[in-house]
């Protein structure tokens, strides 16, 4: 059991954290810190915290878990804010959808107790965001990537391993560089996707009335592009990179189909659908890999 979680941003990611450990019986107190007085305050109301901090300094205060959610962007300020009140045997964690800037932050600010950091991403969320959707549920089942780096220490390494094993996640291990490179593949490019295809129709003279007849495959297919704007825009531009490249790949395929439907070519077209409807008919999520690059 910890003694006290300090919590860096009280939405639904981090206060969603602090409920499934309180109900797991995993830490005695809650303290909490967020940019905006109301939320933590809220959050206090909500229970999701025990304690409001009025710095992210005075959060870690005493703590021996750390969490951070806060936008990739705001890491770096994070951890140099925290920094001074971080000690050997603290354990620190952050739930950001990109990893190899976070790490590159961590480098710079941490340096010492850079051993005590965890990268992490639970592959979880909604497309609401705000402390009033915490839910101590958010994490049970879902699947968790850590990205431990040379300078990890062992200890912290299984602290993390194991509260998120008892919040009933399935933890796997890569490094920063695969991580990046696969979730621009299975989550940037989808949400790019998303973005544009909605920004498409919408931007057309009829683009409204197009919309009042979508069913429940557009549903399904865009509905992640009612996602936190502020925390994708921060997402792309990290792993711009490896975003760019899976786009321009995505680009060649869907030109390839082009083509076909273009040249009537329905025994080819037909062809690749299938390849398509194949792997994700035997496509399942959470395989436990771990995973070098």
């Amino acid at each position: 059991m910890f003694e006290q979680l300090g919590l860096i941003g009280c939405g639904l990611m981090g206060g969603s954290f602090a409920l499934a450990l309180k109900r797991a019986g995993l830490v005695k107190r809650v303290v909490g810190y967020s940019k905006s007085p109301s939320t933590t305050e809220r959050a206090r109301q909500m229970g999701v915290i025990d304690v409001e901090a009025p710095s992210a300094l005075l959060a870690v205060s005493g703590a021996d878990i750390v969490l951070l959610a806060v936008p990739v962007s705001a890491t770096e300020a994070s951890f140099k804010a925290i920094r001074h009140l971080v000690g050997p045997k603290t354990l620190i964690m952050d739930v950001g959808s990109t990893k190899r800037d976070v790490v590159d932050a961590a480098r710079r600010v941490l340096r010492d107790h850079l051993g005590c950091f965890v990268p992490a991403h639970p592959i979880t969320g909604k497309e609401v965001s705000g402390v009033e959707h915490a839910d101590a549920d958010l994490y049970n089942g879902k699947q968790v990537i850590l990205t431990p780096i040379e300078r990890t220490f062992t200890v912290q390494l299984k602290k993390a391993v194991d509260v998120w094993t008892a919040l009933g996640c399935h933890v796997v291990k890569m490094s920063p560089q695969a991580h990046d490179a696969a979730y621009a593949a299975v989550s940037h490019l989808p949400h790019l996707i998303a973005f544009a295809l909605i920004n498409s129709i919408s931007g057309q003279a009829e683009g409204k009335d197009y919309l009042s007849l979508a069913g429940p495959g557009f549903r399904d297919f865009t509905r992640i592009a009612a996602s936190d704007p502020k925390m994708w825009r921060d997402v792309l531009i990290a792993n711009k990179e490896e975003l760019l490249q899976q786009s321009r790949i995505f680009q060649t395929t869907l030109q390839e189909l082009e083509k076909m439907i273009a040249a009537g070519d329905g025994e080819a077209l037909e062809q690749r659908i299938e390849q398509a409807s194949h792997t994700r008919a035997n496509w399942r999520i959470s395989s436990q890999k771990s995973f070098t690059k």
